[in-house]
């Protein structure tokens, strides 16, 4: 089982257990809005984080950390977009597929594509 799945799994499970129990259960108690307010604020933060990557490639230590940074901020981004989806009930899977069927396809054809729809 993939890290996705595995996380789904955890994601559905907490829709239900107690709020005080678990920060993800915690979310889904306070709402959409909630959830969608935790994905802005770590959009913001993975956007900062990635301004302070290559302002630190001077310096081999402070590039590892801004890496890493990065990394976290993105992870967390990811997260609380799962969440949503879960929350919503769409499953990670599908925004996959979706990946997937565009795959081969330029992003301007993928794009004129959505235009006709």
């Amino acid at each position: 089982m993939d890290i996705v799945e595995r996380l789904t799994t955890v994601l559905e499970a907490r829709r239900n257990a107690d709020p005080d129990s678990s920060y993800v259960a915690s979310l889904y108690q306070k709402g959409l809005d909630k959830i969608l307010e935790k994905i802005g604020e770590e959009a913001i933060e993975t956007i900062l984080a990635a301004k302070n990557l290559p302002a630190s490639d001077g310096d081999p230590q402070l590039a590892a950390r801004a890496r890493q940074e990065l990394l976290g901020e993105t992870a967390d981004l990811w997260f609380h977009s799962m969440v949503m989806l879960i929350a919503l009930d769409c499953r990670p899977e599908e925004v996959l597929k979706v990946l997937d069927d565009r795959f081969g396809l330029s992003g301007h054809e993928e794009k004129a594509n959505r235009a006709t729809d």
